[in-house]
């Protein structure tokens, strides 16, 4: 997979979507930012694989996680269970000892898969919206505290809040570049939406929008509080600044996503954000290479109509 399969790639993950969902949830800079991910060499670890006709009816990814799509018109086939198991080969040929993958709850099918694989439930995951018939009302903020749109040379600030915020919880720091291809530097990053919160001249929060037009909603790609400034309202305030953002701009829906690990759930339904479905991050452990998979990890392959 090189950038030239990355508007490919969207179409094939965006027929999934609207064949579970009923909505598109991913933009074409998302999975770009995926392919620029540090140590994944897109010649061995991803993979696409096409029908007779050209089509692409498959794609996978493996680095430290993995990704795996199959096209609706060729589920049933086997052809998920094969791309499983390049991923697990290939993730063991890296020298993984797991290998992570993330299945929607409401896809019966690829939670079967993933359970008859061996896969453990480690992580849950929620996508959340925030509906607006109204502009939302923003309360005022608790006295030092003020708000106002991302701008050019926040950059830097607000990757050291992020990281040093999401320090409790993930399991390593992104560098600045790793973090801005999946933010700021990303083609449906929405700075007028993002919000930061500053006491006097530091910044002590910050929400981080993305509107991708593709979906029709905006969406909050990430909320952080400095420590020291926590349980004074500060996140519900901020998320309110960028729901209205989005409303004056014509945008009626909000979504965010967030998994048990944050702990962040409780708040984001106080705010008045409701799950609109679900997912499980699941593990395998894995063991020594299998030999003679005839799959290679050759970027691309053909599959004939069966």
């Amino acid at each position: 997979m090189t950038g030239d399969d990355i508007s490919t790639v969207h179409r094939l993950v965006s027929d999934c979507e609207r064949e579970l969902y009923g909505r598109v949830r991913t933009d074409a800079g998302g999975i770009a930012a995926v392919l620029a991910r540090p140590g994944l060499v897109p010649e061995l670890d991803t993979l696409l694989i096409h029908d007779r006709t050209g089509h692409l009816a498959a794609r996978a990814w493996v680095d430290r996680r993995s990704e795996v799509d199959v096209h609706p018109r060729h589920r049933g086939r086997g052809l998920g269970a094969a791309v499983l198991d390049w991923a697990e080969v290939r993730a063991r040929r890296a020298g993984s000892g797991q290998i992570v993958q993330t299945v929607p709850d409401d896809d019966p099918e690829a939670v079967a898969l993933l359970r008859s694989r061996g896969y453990e439930p480690m992580v849950t995951e929620w996508l959340l919206e925030f509906v607006m018939p109204d502009e939302p009302a923003v309360p005022e903020p608790p006295a030092g505290i003020t708000v106002r749109p991302f701008r050019p040379g926040d950059e830097y600030h607000a990757h050291q809040l992020i990281e040093d915020a999401f320090d409790e919880w993930q399991q390593r720091r992104n560098s600045y570049q790793e973090w801005a291809l999946h933010t700021v530097e990303r083609p449906a990053f929405a700075p007028a939406m993002s919000a930061l919160a500053f006491d006097g001249g530091q910044l002590v929060g910050a929400v981080i929008a993305l509107d991708p037009p593709e979906t029709g909603e905006g969406y909050i790609e990430q909320v952080a509080v400095h420590r020291d400034h926590r349980n004074q309202g500060i996140a519900r305030l901020l998320l309110l600044h960028a729901f209205r953002a989005f409303h004056r701009q014509g945008r009626r829906t909000c979504t965010l996503g967030t998994h048990s690990d944050t702990g962040a759930l409780t708040l984001y339904l106080r705010v008045g954000m409701r799950i609109r479905h679900s997912s499980t991050v699941c593990r395998k452990r894995l063991g020594m290479p299998e030999v003679g998979w005839m799959i290679q990890s050759k970027g691309s392959v053909t599959v004939g109509d069966q």
